[in-house]
């Protein structure tokens, strides 16, 4: 199908200053051209970066901001050189959908670190149009930054896969980490968390849970199992399993000491860091000197990831823990989240608000 002559008019939720309180927001959608695929939303997930950029957390908001980037839609009309999407398509919008795809990291298939991406919101297009994410009755996307959620997936499931799962997937896969028999450590669990227990069991890994606190023992290790729990404030089960795991997922997105997580790595391990955080991080140089471990970072996951994502998750009957809700919930959800009162992911579910009427 063509382009489409007339901008579409449709309704989100944006924040229109650093309070972060969404309301309703009428705004056009680019044209659909050639390249592009015209989704109508089912579900967006909410993540703890959406928390960020609303509050302008990282100081680099622009408002009005329809948040969103775990979206899951049905796919409504494509445009002439769309081979690879048809109308009735589910299909899945993560947090990039534009790059250069002429950098390195672009000729690598991992756009996600191409220093021109463009956001699926608080961004802007190459003409200058604002982006706008899921928190929103359609999007407009271009065909690279769109894949197919698998048959038989349920759209709200697979919502928070597109970012909680494949950050996960994604440094486990290029740091050489899928192979089974591995001993992991999973700092935070929440979104993130939640998921990277269910990848790493399924890679095969024996996985402690580390947490501040006791009360999400039980649901770690009875609900989504967990080999063991490991509270950071108890200094002697923390010595006990020192020099114990081979990687350690550190998902907590506030400020917080390093240390004690770098005294469980074997030599050689590896903490990598998931948390957006906007204070810096400190550590004593000897922690990772006189083991030869690694502090890393990742970043969500390529398109190529995320396919490979997804069809790991449905060949291994994985899937996210969520609470659904209406649009006219999300503030109250969003509060929440910020106490992280949720298990483990919101899923809005757009299509049955009905947000454009």
């Amino acid at each position: 199908m063509g382009s489409i002559e007339a901008q579409r008019t449709i309704t989100g939720w944006a924040a229109t200053d650093p309070t972060g309180i969404l309301a309703p927001y009428t705004y056009t959608l680019r044209n659909t051209g050639p390249e592009d695929v015209y989704v109508k939303v089912i579900c967006c997930g909410i993540c703890h970066t959406d928390l960020h950029q609303i509050r302008n957390d990282l100081g680099m908001s622009n408002y009005p901001m329809v948040p969103g980037h775990e979206v899951v839609g049905e796919v409504v009309e494509v445009g002439s050189d769309v081979s690879k999407f048809r109308a009735g398509d589910i299909v899945g919008v993560g947090a990039i959908v534009g790059c250069c795809r002429n950098c390195h990291p672009c000729k690598r298939d991992i756009e996600q670190y191409c220093n021109k991406k463009i956001w699926s919101y608080n961004d802007v297009y190459t003409d200058g149009k604002p982006t706008q994410g899921g928190f929103a009755s359609s999007m407009v996307v271009d065909q690279k930054f769109v894949v197919k959620i698998p048959e038989g997936m349920d759209p709200e499931q697979a919502a928070p896969l597109l970012c909680a799962g494949v950050t996960v997937y994604s440094p486990l896969t290029h740091f050489g980490l899928k192979q089974s028999g591995l001993r992991g450590g999973i700092l935070g669990l929440g979104g993130v968390g939640h998921m990277g227990v269910k990848i790493a069991k399924a890679m095969g890994h024996h996985v402690t849970v580390i947490s501040s606190s006791d009360k999400k023992r039980e649901e770690a290790l009875d609900h989504l199992g967990a080999d063991e729990y490991l509270v950071s404030s108890d200094a002697t089960k923390m010595q006990e399993k020192a020099d114990t795991l081979d990687y350690i997922i550190d998902t907590v997105p506030v400020f917080h000491p390093l240390e004690p997580y770098l005294s469980l790595l074997k030599l050689d391990g590896k903490l990598i860091l998931m948390g957006v955080i906007n204070t810096p991080l400190q550590f004593l140089t000897p922690m990772v000197m006189l083991g030869r471990k690694t502090i890393t970072g990742s970043f969500v996951g390529s398109i190529k990831e995320i396919e490979e994502m997804l069809e790991f998750c449905k060949e291994k009957g994985l899937t996210s823990m969520i609470e659904v809700i209406k649009m006219d919930y999300v503030n109250k959800a969003i509060e929440r989240l910020e106490k992280n009162d949720v298990r483990y992911r919101f899923v809005v579910d757009v299509a049955g608000s009905k947000i454009d009427q």
